[in-house]
């Protein structure tokens, strides 16, 4: 396990009274984050959710977000642009975009666990723009060409 990095979170007015993001167990990936808003998804339906805080990424990582596994079996609820990333240069609010690909309305209560957050080390790139690419087996075959 590696040593934890340290992320600066400001509470927002409405989130005051809300538990933090917090890990559920020692062996968590991710950390539980509530809801700070009421809210109702129909079926089909799809909405930012506020959560009451901000944060300061270090430089060199993100915050992915991820749905809550129970919430996808039980209801049918995930996270859109998943997973998304809250970059280290971000301050606004934290919102979770959540979808109801269930059939009955999904209500969301203030302080209702929604999604996880899961801090990565970030790995920068520089793109080198070649003519052609080496060969593989695989080739240009892709969405499912290697499960045959």
């Amino acid at each position: 396990m590696t040593d934890p990095i340290s992320i600066a979170l400001k509470r927002l007015p409405h989130g005051e009274g809300l538990p933090p993001p917090a890990y559920a167990s020692a062996g968590a990936a991710g950390m539980d984050v509530v809801s700070a808003e009421e809210a109702k998804l129909a079926p089909g339906a799809r909405a930012a959710i506020a959560t009451g805080f901000a944060m300061a990424i270090p430089a060199g990582y993100e915050v992915q977000v991820r749905p809550r596994s129970g919430l996808a079996l039980k209801h049918g609820v995930t996270c859109l642009n998943t997973p998304g990333t809250i970059d280290s240069d971000y301050r606004g609010e934290v919102k979770v975009i959540l979808a109801n690909l269930g059939n009955e309305d999904f209500v969301i209560a203030r302080g209702d666990r929604i999604a996880q957050l899961v801090p990565a080390p970030v790995q920068r790139a520089v793109l080198d723009e070649v003519d052609t690419l080496d060969d593989t087996v695989r080739g240009a075959g892709g969405f499912g060409s290697t499960g045959r």
